[in-house]
């Protein structure tokens, strides 16, 4: 592959990794920026339900101290009016009436329930008049100057009720929330007051506290399992995610497979030129001696008539060579348009091993190779294409002499296996590496090693050998170890009484 388009799958790939970086980095600023607005809307719901209970709180405070204020002012006051007063108004479960000299007006005769009260009251409070809140223990407990029944201004302490707040201010006002989220009120322990709902399926998200009116107690707020939006954010920047990761496992995909796909093409491409090369080059030897040959006996230069027809078998078998060698080419293009059609039918194979012998004689002998031929006894037909046969033979044959080195010994056999004719055409060559006795059926294909290299071919001699094979429903297999020589055997089926004369 060349570097230019090295550099831009690089590029390509380098760009993902750079949205891959700002894609997550994005995500996770999208659920930080979710998480927090969720909580702020969160924080001003619980402050705004604190501010409403503090404010019902106040109010109801205040009207009872309005209806107090109209007893104490009734000329008429007694005791008994405060008792009534109590039970109008039960958001106070203890009152006590002190004047400012420390005498208690109320309850008549007894003693004030709040003893160290009258000592945090300022001055300031029993001139203008007023009230406040005073955490007295574990209660609350409301004091107010206002004018008393001879219109002297006395310390009206009064007790809240936590039952009566539940009840009166609580419920009424947190009952009616809308939505999944829970509100509960947690006293100083963290233990519930009050909820809304039940919380024991939610998660706290969390509290604000109460104003003067309830120093000591805090709203929080629940949000029920799988119903959170916080949950829901956090799913969905995990759905956001693993959909980008996805997708980016896509991209990655496809950038792989185009990187396959450019590299197969630029290889075919390579192969390709290196098949025209070896074709041209292939088609140019015999050209060349057929036209020295023929050159020479146009001159008349051939010494007597022995040497004449040595030059006549040369033309001859050089011209069956280039014949092979065009023929293999055209093969293979029809092939490759899946216009090639084999003529199939009951034939013996013995005949077609010796044309194909005999045709390599002259390159053998001339080559100094020795023979082996060894054919079974009452060998059965075979269903074959006696042409298409002796063409991958010859290819067979070819290889085993381009490609036996200093071995000068070939061995060619054909016997009957089960229901097979092997042809088997072996040599003591250079042999073939392991990894690759399945890749020298591939077309163009060559093993990448310098003792093949000096020795050229046009790459497609065996992928035509293995779709001959195929094509007759058989198959090629090879045995071979480096420096020891190959073995190819071309399996044929046997021809049964009941096949066919004839097929396409």
């Amino acid at each position: 592959m060349s570097r230019t388009r090295l550099f831009t799958f690089g590029a390509v790939i380098a760009a993902t990794a750079v949205l891959a970086v700002l894609g997550y980095v994005s995500l996770r600023q999208w659920q930080a920026s979710a998480e927090l607005l969720f909580r702020e809307q969160a924080r001003d719901m619980a402050t705004m339900a604190a501010e409403k209970v503090e404010m019902a709180i106040l109010k109801t405070e205040e009207e009872c101290l309005s209806s107090l204020q109209l007893i104490l002012m009734d000329p008429a006051f007694r005791p008994e009016s405060l008792e009534a007063w109590s039970r109008e108004n039960p958001l106070f479960d203890r009152v006590s009436l002190i004047d400012r000299g420390g005498r208690v007006l109320y309850p008549p005769g007894g003693a004030s329930a709040y003893p160290g009260l009258l000592l945090e009251i300022p001055q300031g409070l029993w001139e203008r008049g007023g009230r406040r809140h005073f955490l007295l223990g574990d209660q609350i407990v409301l004091a107010a100057v206002i004018p008393g029944p001879s219109g002297v201004p006395v310390l009206a302490a009064m007790g809240r009720s936590e039952e009566a707040v539940k009840r009166l201010v609580l419920a009424k006002t947190l009952s009616g929330l809308e939505g999944p989220s829970v509100l509960a009120v947690l006293d100083r322990s963290d233990n519930q007051v009050y909820a809304s709902r039940p919380v024991e399926r939610a998660h706290r998200v969390l509290t604000v506290a109460f104003g003067e009116a309830l120093p000591t107690w805090r709203v929080a707020l629940y949000q029920p399992d799988g119903v959170a939006p916080i949950g829901s954010v956090r799913r969905q920047a995990m759905l956001f995610m693993t959909a980008f990761a996805l997708l980016l496992v896509v991209i990655v995909l496809g950038l792989g497979a185009t990187y396959r796909a450019v590299r197969r093409e630029t290889e075919m491409a390579r192969l390709k030129s290196d098949f025209v090369a070896n074709v041209s080059h292939d088609l140019k030897t015999p050209l060349s001696l057929i036209r020295m040959f023929g050159e020479t006996l146009e001159l008349g230069r051939a010494p007597d008539e022995a040497t004449k027809r040595e030059y006549y078998a040369v033309i001859t078998r050089e011209s069956e060579r280039l014949t092979r060698l065009i023929d293999n080419v055209l093969d293979f293009s029809r092939i490759e348009g899946g216009r090639r059609r084999y003529d199939i039918a009951p034939h013996p194979v013995e005949p077609v091993l010796h044309a194909v012998m005999e045709a390599f004689r002259y390159p053998l002998a001339q080559r100094g190779f020795k023979v082996d031929l060894s054919v079974a006894p009452e060998m059965p037909e075979a269903l074959v294409d006696p042409e298409a046969i002796k063409q991958a033979l010859a290819n067979l044959m070819d290889n085993a002499i381009k490609y036996s080195g200093e071995g000068r010994r070939l061995a060619v056999a054909v016997r009957a296996e089960g229901g097979w004719v092997a042809i088997e055409v072996a040599d003591e060559g250079i042999g073939i590496p392991a990894g690759e006795t399945e890749r020298i059926f591939e077309k163009f294909y060559r093993i990448g090693r310098s003792e093949t290299q000096s020795s050229r071919g046009s790459g497609v001699g065996l992928a035509l050998v293995k779709h001959i094979a195929e094509a007759h429903g058989g198959r090629v297999k090879v045995e071979s170890r480096p420096g020891e020589g190959s073995c190819f055997t071309l399996y044929l089926p046997v021809a049964s009484p009941l096949s066919p004369r004839g097929r396409g």
